[in-house]
């Protein structure tokens, strides 16, 4: 099953969203900031996405400025950070089986929709 991490008021999300829609596979959507990710769950979506936690943040929210910029932190603490700030992970993101991809470009899923 293809899952998407959604955050509806973001255009790029929705743009994915509408990716997964016209491709007519079946998919299911998880609004992320109601359905906040375990940090389980968010170390698994890093290994599928074979990327380290930082590159999975959003940098240029106000929380990561303000309490999280500048630091030296460990994995765990930045994982537990989205956890506790669903809105710095970055958005969206479609999984498809053990594989994953960030979807800007959108053009990222179209690939992963391929595989």
């Amino acid at each position: 099953m293809i899952k998407i991490y959604h955050n509806p008021r973001c255009s790029k999300s929705r743009l994915g969203l509408s990716a997964l829609e016209a491709s007519g596979a079946p998919f299911k959507i998880v609004k992320y900031l109601e359905d906040i990710p375990t940090k389980k769950e968010l170390k698994e979506l890093l290994g599928y996405l074979n990327l380290p936690a930082g590159e999975l943040v959003r940098k240029n929210e106000a929380i990561w400025k303000e309490q999280y910029r500048g630091k030296d932190l460990t994995e765990d603490e930045i994982i537990t950070a989205m956890v506790q700030h669903p809105k710095l992970i970055e958005r969206p993101i479609v999984v498809k089986g053990d594989k994953a991809v960030i979807g800007r470009p959108t053009e990222n899923i179209l690939e992963l929709l391929k595989e």
